[in-house]
């Protein structure tokens, strides 16, 4: 029996056009699982508008616009054991234009980005070469597993 994931969605825009919120917890369980985390977790999703997308980078990553998802691990005291594993902040305008930029469907640009940030979480990063690429063949395969293609595949 798999670990018990708990996913609380909070929202800053209307809802019509988002993915089900049973989506957003299968995508946050495959990103789980194909990260192999074995214990239980909990996180937040916030889905949020361009100005507050916005302000959470500039204020936390000193970048003045918005980006498509922002990841803010849990940094527990000492001691304190919880499954807590952080909060991420996806903007949703931000989805859509990539999305349509990007000639996927939204639904799978939404998909990749919860799993990026989830897998920004549990502590893989992209500022190396070899980080990066580790970790874009992880959610690349994390993704197949769900029925979409390589999200990083040109053309």
């Amino acid at each position: 029996m798999p670990n018990p994931v708990l996913v609380h969605l909070g929202y800053a825009v209307p809802r019509a056009g988002l993915p089900a919120p049973a989506s957003f917890r299968r995508w946050v369980e495959a990103a789980l699982r194909g990260a192999r985390r074995r214990k239980p977790a909990e996180l937040s999703i916030r889905i949020v508008d361009a100005d507050e997308g916005r302000a959470l980078n500039r204020d936390y990553r000193g970048k003045d616009y918005a980006t498509n998802v922002l990841s803010f691990p849990a940094e527990l005291p000492p001691g304190v054991v919880l499954p807590l594993i952080g909060d991420l902040a996806i903007c949703a305008p931000v989805v859509r234009r990539e999305a349509a930029e990007q000639g996927k469907l939204p639904r799978d640009h939404w998909a990749h980005l919860t799993v990026h940030g989830v897998l920004h979480l549990l502590g893989h990063d992209h500022v190396e070469e070899s980080e990066a690429e580790a970790m874009e063949a992880l959610e690349t395969r994390i993704l197949a597993g769900l029925g979409i293609a390589d999200p990083y595949a040109s053309g």
